[in-house]
C-alpha cells in the first residue's frame, strides 16, 4: 500500500535533515502509528504521503505509484486527511462538511447526501445532525464528522496528525475506542501521528518510533514494550510500564471474572433487588436473551424509578462503556481510574458480555508486579 524507499527531508537553511534516508512498507488495512519526541520528523514523514511537504530525495510510493509523479490536488483528494484543528467550514451544514470532497469530485447532489447519511450512521450520530452547523456539535461530535469527511471519498489511506489531542480525556478515549472499530469496519489503510505514548499502544497494529529525522524501532505494541531496541526506547515508553513488568499478563481475558453478575432486561426491578441481596452486590450488569450488554442498573436507579417503573429495562442506564476481551490491560487499567469506576464490563464480538474486570483485580495485579519477587522471597526465608 504505502513504501518509503531512502526517503530524505532538508529544510531550507538547516544543516541537518528533518527525515533521514527513512525506509519502510505499510501493509494494506495497517493501522501505523509515528511516535517520537517534538522535532523527531514524524509529522514531516506524514506531510510528504500527501505532498503538504516535498521530499528532497527518496522515494515514496502509494499503491506502487511515486506520489511525486502524481498531480498534487488529485494526490490530496485520493487521501483523507484528519488533523486536532478538525478544519470544518463553519458556513457549511454538518453535511455539506462531509461531502465537501464529493462536491470537490463532482459528485451528483444525490450522491452526496446518501453518502453523507451512511457515513454518519457509522458514528452513531442521528440522522437529522446532517442539517445543523459545527458550531451547535460538541468537540468530539465535531472530530466525528472530520474523521468522516476523510472517509467519503472510500479512499484507501487515511493520514491522521494528531487528531484527539486537543479533546479532553474522557472524550478522547469514546473517540479512540469508536475510531478503533470503524478501522476494522471500514478496512483502511491509517498513518497517524501521536505523540502519547498510550494512544500509541492501544490503536496502533504497528508502533514506528523516530528521534532525529530516523525510525529508531518498528514492531506491534506487544513487541516494542516487551523488547525496547535500545535504551532511547525504554525511556521513551517508560520503564514503569505494565506489559514491560508483567510481560506474561497483557490482555483483559486474562485477569477478568468470567462469571459477571447480571439481569435480563425484562426482568422486574423486585427480581433484580433479589439478584443483588443473593450476591451481596450494588449493582447488576443487564443483558439480553443472548448475553449482549445493554447497561447496568443500580440500587439508587430502583430507588428513584420503583414507584413509576416496574422492569429494569425501564430503569437501567444504557451509558454503561465496556472493554473487549482482546484489549491491553494497562489501556483498561487507565480508563478505569480516569472514570474513577468500580469495574468494567468485558464484551466479545457483537456485544456480548463475557466477563468483568474490577478494581480489586487490578489492584492484586499491581501488587504482584510490584511486590510479589518480594513477597515470594520472605515467605522462602520464613
Amino acid at each position: 500500500m504505502l513504501e518509503f524507499k531512502e526517503v530524505t527531508k532538508t529544510f531550507e537553511g538547516s544543516k541537518k535533515p528533518a527525515v533521514n534516508k527513512l525506509n519502510l512498507s505499510i501493509e494494506k488495512g495497517e493501522f501505523v502509528v509515528f511516535i517520537g519526541p517534538s522535532g523527531c520528523g514524524k509529522t514531516t514523514t506524514m506531510k510528504m504521503i500527501n505532498r503538504l511537504v516535498e521530499p528532497t530525495d527518496g522515494q515514496i510510493l502509494v499503491e506502487g505509484t511515486n506520489v511525486l509523479e502524481q498531480d498534487s490536488v488529485q494526490l490530496r483528494r485520493s487521501i483523507g486527511y484528519v488533523i486536532q484543528q478538525i478544519g470544518l467550514m463553519p458556513h457549511m451544514t454538518v453535511g455539506e462538511n462531509i461531502s465537501l470532497v464529493g462536491s470537490l469530485l463532482k459528485w451528483s447532489k444525490e450522491k452526496q447526501r446518501e453518502r453523507a447519511k451512511e457515513l454518519i450512521s457509522l458514528v452513531d450520530l442521528p440522522e437529522e445532525y446532517l442539517n445543523r452547523y459545527p458550531h451547535e456539535l460538541s468537540g468530539g461530535q465535531q472530530q466525528r464528522i472530520g474523521v468522516l469527511r476523510a472517509l467519503a471519498a472510500d479512499p484507501p489511506l487515511i493520514l491522521m496528525d494528531e487528531p484527539f489531542g486537543a479533546l479532553d480525556p474522557i472524550t478522547r478515549d469514546g473517540l479512540q475506542e469508536e475510531f478503533k472499530k470503524l478501522q476494522k469496519e471500514v478496512d483502511k489503510t491509517i498513518v497517524f501521528v501521536t505523540h502519547d505514548m498510550d494512544e500509541a499502544i492501544k490503536l496502533a497494529d504497528k508502533i514506528v518510533i523516530m528521534n532525529a529525522g530516523e525510525i529508531v524501532q518498528v514492531g506491534s505494541p506487544d513487541e516494542i514494550l516487551k523488547h525496547p531496541a535500545n535504551e532511547f526506547v525504554e525511556d521513551f515508553i517508560g520503564k514503569d510500564r505494565l506489559l514491560q513488568s508483567r510481560p506474561d499478563v497483557t490482555r483483559v481475558e486474562q485477569i477478568m471474572n468470567a462469571n459477571p453478575i447480571t439481569v435480563k432486561e425484562e426482568r422486574t426491578l423486585k427480581e433484580a433487588i433479589q439478584v443483588m441481596r443473593d450476591n451481596r452486590v450494588d449493582s447488576l450488569l443487564v443483558i439480553d436473551e443472548i448475553g449482549t450488554l445493554k447497561g447496568y442498573i443500580d440500587i439508587e436507579m430502583i430507588d428513584a424509578q420503583y414507584k413509576k417503573r416496574s422492569y429494569v429495562y425501564e430503569a437501567m442506564d444504557t451509558e454503561e462503556y465496556s472493554v473487549h476481551k482482546s484489549d491491553l490491560l494497562r489501556d483498561t487499567m487507565y480508563r478505569m481510574l480516569r472514570r474513577g469506576s468500580a469495574y468494567v464490563p468485558v464484551i466479545e464480538e457483537n456485544d456480548r458480555l463475557v466477563g468483568i474486570v474490577t478494581r480489586a483485580a487490578l489492584a492484586n495485579m499491581v501488587y504482584d508486579t510490584i511486590w510479589g519477587d518480594e513477597t515470594a522471597e520472605v515467605a522462602a526465608a520464613d
